[in-house]
Parts: structure tokens; sequence; C-alpha cells
């Protein structure tokens, strides 16, 4: 509005000066004559400029009004585009911190299998909360001591059969490891034996130390403890698992392990049942002498019914007489007495 105001004062300058150039010298007084046309001429420039002036301010005001419009629209989608960013940011920046709490657990866990014997003792825990969450505590137990004093990591008790089964648990990594970094023909060739020499050993302490005729039952199983190393030693190692079956131990993975557990819960339920069978004869021989004696009560229940439906329609064969008797008396209807009906 102050620009509008300053360019519509500069133009009633730009008249003035007009009118005072266009003025005509001073000369000596003539007779009274007709208005000079020329001023008339300069009076019209001057309004039609003031009118442009005008529209000009006008238009002004409107570009004003239109670029702050427009600058209030550009700052709040800025705003809003600088909330988004901040919200992605913070959606960033939530991710970055799981994925350091990731590579930290992913740090600890590599410490862990780097380590043998804390290798070992997470495998054995993996088996062991298998064996837990399907089986009940009466037909397991860790770390048990058989006759010859060596321990297995578990043994299952089945139903029906006095020789346990043996589970041990083996994480057998370094040889893979090796065999995965192998830069080149030779070492993976050593890597591979490596592997062998490792495992069939695993086997062959199961087989020795575990398989007592007698006391536990065969095969014994060898957990090992990761899906994509179980998979490895079936890929590649064929004839080290076909050793492992000639020497009465099988090689299982997680999943196996749980399809193993399955298999001996249903098992267990049969045996169970087979437990269970003289008595539930026992008891399905109550239950049918039960539903003979009621048979029998429902029987006698129904001659009761019988007869005291033939009482009731006695009672209301009396009970019509009687009323039929009640109705004639009501309505005077007896018959003349016997005296009368000799005297006539």
């Amino acid at each position: 509005m102050e620009l509008a105001l300053i360019v519509l004062a500069a133009a009633v300058v730009v008249a003035a000066l007009i009118l005072a150039f266009a003025r005509p010298k001073a000369v000596a007084p003539e007779p009274a004559s007709a208005p000079d046309p020329r001023l008339d001429e300069v009076i019209r420039g001057q309004g039609a400029i003031a009118e442009q002036f005008r529209q000009t301010a006008v238009q002004v005001e409107t570009l004003k009004q239109r670029l702050g419009e427009s600058l209030s629209e550009n700052a709040t989608k800025t705003a809003e585009t600088l909330g988004g960013i901040g919200a992605r940011l913070s959606v960033i920046d939530e991710a970055q911190k799981n994925i350091s709490a990731l590579s930290g657990q992913v740090v600890s866990l590599q410490q862990v299998l780097s380590n043998k014997q804390s290798r070992g003792a997470f495998g054995q825990a993996q088996m062991e909360e298998i064996v837990r969450d399907g089986l009940p505590s009466s037909l397991y137990d860790f770390q048990f001591t058989l006759s010859n004093r060596n321990r297995p990591d578990c043994v299952i008790r089945i139903p029906g059969n006095k020789a346990l089964l043996v589970i041990d648990s083996k994480f057998p990594l370094e040889g893979f490891e090796l065999l995965r970094n192998a830069a080149n023909d030779e070492e993976k060739k050593l890597a591979l034996a490596q592997v062998r020499a490792v495992v069939s050993k695993h086997v062959s302490d199961i087989a020795e130390r575990y398989l007592i005729p007698g006391e536990v039952q065969t095969p014994a199983i060898m957990f090992v403890p990761s899906e994509s190393l179980y998979a490895d030693l079936h890929d590649s190692f064929s004839d080290v698992i076909q050793k492992a079956h000639r020497a009465n131990v099988i090689v299982v993975s997680p999943n196996i392990l749980m399809l193993a557990i399955s298999t001996i819960q249903t098992v267990m339920k049969d045996a169970r049942m087979r437990e269970q069978a003289d008595l539930i004869k026992k008891e399905v021989g109550t239950l049918l002498n039960d539903v003979r004696l009621l048979a029998e009560r429902v029987g006698k229940l129904q001659t009761h019914f019988n007869q005291a439906d033939a009482d009731i329609k006695n009672i209301l064969i009396s009970t019509a007489k009687i009323t039929g008797r009640a109705e004639k008396i009501e309505k005077v209807e007896l018959a003349p007495p016997e005296a009368t009906k000799s005297l006539n």
C-alpha cells in the first residue's frame, strides 16, 4: 500500500511539472479571448494519468494480496513437509536403534558360537527346551547317569519299554566354518576332511558311551542344533550319515526332534490307554449294569403308570355316574317310590 501511495505522489508531481512547462510565457495583457484548448488537453491527460495510477495501485494491492496468500500457503506446505520429514527421521532413528541392538545381539551370538563350551551349552539348552515343552517331567531326565557312569544330555522313558532313549547334543561348527571360508580347492578338501572326522568322532562317542544293551534302546539320537548344518550334512556328507545309521545313531535337527517328541506323545497316549484298558472295561460293565437297572425301573414305572391310568379311568366312570345322579336330583326327576307304584 505504501508503494502505491509513493507512485501516486510521483504521478502528481509529474503532472504538475507538465502543467508548468505547458503554461504559456507571460505576455502583455491582451483583450479577453477564448480559453486555450491545450490547457484542456493537459487537464484531460492528467486525469488519464491519475486513473492509470489508481488502476496500477489496485493491481499492486491485488498482487500483494495474492503474494501474501501464496507465501502463507507455501509456508503451510513447507511446515507439513518438514513435519513429515521429522516423523520419517524419527522412524529411521528408531530403526537405527533396532539395527544397533540387533547388531549387538548378533555379535553376542557370534561370541557364544565362537567358544566351544558356550556353543555346547547353547545346543543343550535348545534341546532341553524342545523336550521340556513336549513331554511331562516324569518321562525324561537331563544329565542322567547310566550304569557305566556316563551321562548323556537327556534320556527319555518310553511307556511300555524299559530301555531308555538317549539324546546327546553336538555342535560341529568349526569344520563348516572352514568349509564356507575355503579360498581354494586345497582348503576346501581339508575342511571336508575335518567335518567328516569331527562328525564321525561324535557318532562313535555316542555309540560307545551310551548304547548299553538292555539299558539303552537303539538307535540313539545325535542332536544338531542348526537346520543349516543338518542340511549341509545330508547334502554333502551322506557317507557320514550312513555311517551313523550303521552305528545305530540318528542325526536330527530341531524340527525333526520336535517331530520325534510328538511321536513319543502319541505312543505315550496309546500306552496309557492300554494300561487303563481293564479299568475301562470294568467301568463299561458297571455302566451297562446301571443301564439295565434303569431299564427295569422304567418298566416298573410304566406298569405303575398303566395301573394308575386304569384307576383314573374307573374313577372318571364313577365320577360321571355321580355327576349324572346329582343332575337328576337337581332337576327333581326321581322315579316314584315302589309303594306308590304298587297302589296304582
